[in-house]
């Protein structure tokens, strides 16, 4: 295979299996989704060809005698993909999100150094099993009782109850609000919260009880996670 061609199938293997993990990210509306860790993926495969295959393209005569640390870029990436990471972090209140996503940019920049290694069934691997980790793991996180997902958005008046009326509420009747963000507009604003519901509470009663809470949530929307 010709060398330029092998190198752009390196960076495309990479750029490829990082959107297969940043799809998964997307899908969960992570901060960090497909386009991140596409890009991420793709510079760090770019990167690792660079470092290993610069070399040939210098033009150097035949018996030159050239030393070369090919190590040196892809150490820089290894460092630097952390201050990316740390961006995905978010803190609200005593709820930390974005961890599992800075974890899953830290795997797809070293999917990204394998595939451009030429080490493509590694990368292959990496792939799957970061799959696996995000997919499956995800239900052995929380042990105990059997518990459901949900994502809550309200959509709230400037008169709406306060927001730990509301946290209150679900949680005397018996959902666990796992993280939460709020967005605020001129009229109005816009709530969102992960729960986790017993078997026994069924969506409609946790509208009912949302709705108990008082006037002013104009919009209740629950979708599984």
């Amino acid at each position: 295979m010709p060398l330029q061609l092998e190198i752009l199938l390196r960076i495309l293997l990479g750029a490829g299996l990082g959107a297969v993990i940043g799809l998964e990210r997307d899908l969960h509306e992570r901060p960090a989704g497909l386009r991140t860790h596409t890009l991420v993926a793709l510079a760090a495969a770019t990167f690792m060809v660079v470092s290993t295959r610069f070399v040939f393209f210098q033009h150097y005569a035949a018996g030159d005698l050239v030393a070369v640390d090919t190590s040196r870029i892809a150490a820089s990436v290894v460092s630097g993909i952390g201050f990316l990471g740390a961006g995905a972090i978010l803190r609200t209140g005593i709820t930390i999100r974005g961890l599992t996503t800075a974890a899953a940019l830290w795997l797809v920049a070293a999917i990204g150094m394998a595939a451009g290694g030429g080490m493509y069934a590694v990368a292959v691997f990496t792939t799957v099993l970061g799959l696996v980790t995000l997919t499956l793991l995800r239900r052995f996180e929380d042990r105990g009782e059997p518990f459901t997902r949900l994502r809550l958005t309200l959509t709230l008046d400037e008169g709406a109850a306060p927001i730990g009326i509301v946290v209150q509420a679900l949680s005397q009747a018996g959902a666990k609000v796992a993280e939460e963000a709020y967005e605020t507009a001129a009229d109005q604003s816009r709530l969102t919260l992960e729960v986790r519901t017993p078997p026994r509470l069924q969506t409609h009663d946790l509208a009912a009880t949302i709705r108990a809470v008082g006037a002013g949530i104009r919009h209740i929307r629950i979708e599984r996670v």
